[in-house]
C-alpha cells in the first residue's frame, strides 16, 4: 500500500492513525506530554471564556452607544483594553506551548521511525522490494513534522470548536426567541429559531465542503509524491554530477529532470483547480456568515424587541456557533493535507513492520558461530525470481587465510558475499560465518558519511581519544598522508576525493578496527598497481591473523593471496575451482 492509496476505509484508517497517535502518549515522555496538553487544553477553555465575556461586553457596549452614556462608554472601553490583554497573553502561550508539544512529539516520532527504519536492515530490504515504498526521507523529514503538527492544530481546533459550540448555543438560545411562520393557514412556531438557522446552516456548508473538496486527499498525496521524486533526482544528479559530465549526458538528465517537474505542475494545476473550487465556496460562505445573523435577527430589532446592543450581542453569538458548526468546512483543506500525510505514514510504518518481521522469502540461512572458521557446504544462490546463480558452493575459510574470488562477471561473487553478509536470502543450504562484530566488509564503491575524515575512518564506531594514533597510522599506511592534517575538517568527502582516496580512506578503517574477519569486494579497483600492492602489504603486516576474502579482477591480486577461488558460471556441475597461487601453500576447502 502506498502513500497514493492509503487505507481508503473511514474505520481501517482511523485505527491505522490511532495506532501512530497513540504510542507517544504512552512512551516515556508521557508524563511531560500529557501535562503540557492539560495547560494547551487549559489556555483555549480560558481563550473560549474570555471570548463569553466579550459577547457580553458586546450588548452593554452598543446599548452605551445607543444611549449616549459616555460615562458608562468609557467604562466599557477600560472593560474590553482588559479583555482584550487577557486574550492576547492567553493566544501568545497557547500557541507557544503547542508549537513546544509539536517539536517534542515530532522528536519521538523521528527517532522511533528512524531507530525502526535502521534496525534489523529493515532500510535495504526496503528498498529492494519490488514495490519499494516511494522517498521513504520525505516521509521521516516532512510527513512526520506534518502528522505532528497537523493532529495537534486540528485536534485543539475540534476542541475549541466544540467547546465554543457549547458556551455560546446556550447564550444564543436565550436571545434569539421565538420566530412564527404561516403554514398553511397556521401559525407555526420555532423556538430559538437563530440556533436552528445556524445549525442548518452550517451543515449545508459541511456537506457542500465535502463534496466540492474530496478529490483534494489524493491530489495532496500525489503532490507530495511529485515532489519527493522531483527533490531526490536533483539530489542524484548533484551527487553524479561528474559522471554524468564525463559521459555527457546533460541533455538526457535535462530531459528527465524537466519530465519529472511536468508531473509536479500537472498535478499542482489539478490541485489548484480543486483548491480554487472549494476556495470560491468557502469564500462565499464566510462572507454571507458575517450578515446572515444580521438579517435573521432584524426582524426581532426592528418590532423593537431588542436593542442594537442585543443584536450585535446575537450577531456575534451567532458567528461564535457558526463559527464551531463551520469548523469542518474552514478546515478541509488542512484535513485534506493531514490524511494524505498520515496515509504516508501509516504505509511506511506497514511496509517497515512488513521488512523488520520477514524481510524477504528464501531459504538460505546465515549461522553466526564463535570458531574462526567460514563454512559454505553445498550452498545454492538463485536470483530472486528462483532462477538458480549459483549451485553446491563449497568453501572452508580459516582465520588468517588470504582467499581470492575470482570468475567472470556476472558468476555471482558480489551476491555471495550479500548472501555470507546475511543481505541475501535467496537460495538454499546453511553458511557459517563468525559473529558480526568480528567481521567487516568493504564495497567497492565505498561509503563516507558526511561529516570530518575522522568520523569517515572511525565509520561504523564513532571516533574515540584512543584511535587518534591509529587513524593517523593507517592513513599513513595507505599512502594518504596529506590528508592527516585535515582529519578533522567536516566536508562531504565523497565528492572533495577521488575513488580511488575513497578505497584508500576504506582500507584505512579497516586497519583502524581489525576485524577477524575482512571481506574486500573490488575494494581496490580503483587503485594503480603500486597502491593496490602497499595497502595488500599493510593489511598483511598489521592484521596477520585476520582472514581475507577478496574479490578482485586484475592478475596482480592473486599475489597477496594464498590460494584463489574460480567462480565460474552457474552451468558447470562444480561452480568452484579452487587453485593454489603460486609461491604459496594450497589450502584446502
Amino acid at each position: 500500500m502506498d502513500a497514493s492509496h492509503a487505507p481508503a476505509d473511514r474505520r481501517t484508517f482511523a485505527r491505522a492513525a490511532w495506532r501512530l497517535v497513540v504510542p507517544y502518549w504512552r512512551s516515556e515522555e508521557r508524563w511531560r506530554a500529557r501535562g503540557l496538553l492539560a495547560v494547551i487544553v487549559a489556555l483555549h477553555l480560558a481563550a473560549v471564556c474570555v471570548l463569553v465575556l466579550l459577547n457580553a461586553w458586546n450588548k452593554a457596549f452598543y446599548d452605551a452607544l445607543q444611549a449616549l452614556d459616555a460615562a458608562s462608554f468609557r467604562h466599557q472601553l477600560a472593560r474590553f483594553c482588559g479583555l482584550a490583554a487577557a486574550f492576547v497573553v492567553i493566544a501568545v502561550y497557547r500557541q507557544y506551548l503547542t508549537q513546544r508539544l509539536e517539536m517534542r512529539w515530532r522528536r519521538w516520532l523521528t527517532h522511533a521511525f528512524l531507530d525502526s527504519w535502521l534496525d534489523g536492515r529493515a532500510a535495504y530490504h526496503l528498498e529492494r522490494c519490488r514495490d519499494a515504498t516511494d522517498n521513504p526521507d520525505q516521509r521521516i523529514a516532512e510527513d512526520l513534522r506534518a502528522l505532528a503538527g497537523s493532529t495537534l492544530g486540528l485536534s485543539l481546533g475540534l476542541l475549541s470548536a466544540v467547546v465554543t459550540l457549547a458556551s455560546f448555543i446556550g447564550i444564543l438560545w436565550s436571545l434569539s426567541g421565538p420566530l412564527a411562520v404561516p403554514v398553511a393557514g397556521t401559525v407555526l412556531t420555532i423556538p430559538a429559531y437563530l440556533v436552528w438557522a445556524a445549525v442548518v446552516y452550517a451543515l449545508a456548508g459541511s456537506l457542500a465542503a465535502h463534496r466540492i473538496g474530496r478529490p483534494l486527499v489524493r491530489l495532496h498525496a500525489g503532490q507530495q509524491r511529485c515532489e519527493a521524486d522531483f527533490r531526490f533526482a536533483l539530489v542524484r544528479l548533484r551527487e553524479r554530477v561528474e559522471e554524468v559530465a564525463l559521459l555527457g549526458g546533460e541533455p538526457r538528465e535535462r530531459e528527465a529532470l524537466h519530465g519529472r517537474f511536468a508531473a509536479v505542475v500537472d498535478n499542482w494545476w489539478q490541485l489548484l483547480r480543486a483548491q480554487k473550487r472549494l476556495t470560491w465556496f468557502t469564500a462565499g460562505y464566510g462572507q454571507a456568515a458575517h450578515v446572515f445573523p444580521i438579517l435573521v435577527a432584524a426582524p426581532r430589532y426592528f418590532s423593537g424587541a431588542i436593542q442594537l446592543g442585543g443584536l450585535m450581542q446575537i450577531a456575534s453569538a451567532f458567528g461564535r456557533v457558526h463559527d464551531a458548526l463551520s469548523w469542518f468546512v474552514e478546515s478541509y483543506g488542512a484535513v485534506a493535507e493531514w490524511r494524505a500525510s498520515v496515509g504516508r505514514v501509516v504505509a511506511f510504518a506497514e511496509r517497515l513492520e512488513a521488512a523488520r518481521s520477514s524481510p524477504e522469502a528464501g531459504d538460505l540461512r546465515v549461522t553466526a558461530h564463535d570458531g574462526d572458521a567460514l563454512d559454505l557446504d553445498g550452498v545454492d544462490v538463485t536470483l530472486p525470481s528462483g532462477d538458480p546463480l549459483i549451485r553446491g558452493a563449497r568453501l572452508s575459510v580459516d582465520r588468517g587465510e588470504r582467499v581470492l574470488l575470482a570468475g567472470p562477471s556476472g558468476s555471482g561473487k558480489s551476491t555471495l558475499f550479500r548472501a555470507i553478509a546475511g543481505l541475501w536470502p535467496h537460495g538454499r543450504g546453511e553458511i557459517r560465518r563468525p559473529h558480526p562484530d568480528r567481521v567487516l566488509f568493504l564495497p567497492q564503491r565505498p561509503y563516507l558519511p558526511i561529516g570530518t575524515l575522522r568520523e569517515a575512518v572511525a565509520y561504523p564506531a564513532a571516533p574515540r581519544p584512543d584511535m587518534a594514533a591509529a587513524i593517523v597510522a593507517a592513513l599513513r599506511r595507505c599512502g594518504l598522508d596529506r590528508l592527516v592534517v585535515r582529519l578533522d575538517e567536516a566536508r562531504h568527502w565523497e565528492q572533495e576525493l577521488s575513488p580511488g582516496e575513497q578505497q584508500l580512506v576504506a582500507l584505512a578503517r579497516a586497519l583502524v578496527h581489525a576485524p577477524d574477519w575482512l571481506f574486500l569486494d573490488e575494494a581496490t579497483s580503483a587503485l594503480d598497481d603500486a597502491s593496490e600492492a602497499r595497502v595488500y602489504r599493510a593489511l598483511r603486516d598489521c592484521l596477520p591473523d585476520t582472514a581475507i576474502v577478496s574479490i578482485a579482477h586484475r592478475a596482480g591480486a592473486a599475489a597477496h593471496h594464498d590460494r584463489r577461488v574460480e567462480l565460474g558460471r552457474v552451468d558447470p556441475a562444480d561452480a568452484f575451482d579452487e587453485q593454489p597461487v603460486a609461491g604459496r601453500q594450497a589450502a584446502t576447502g
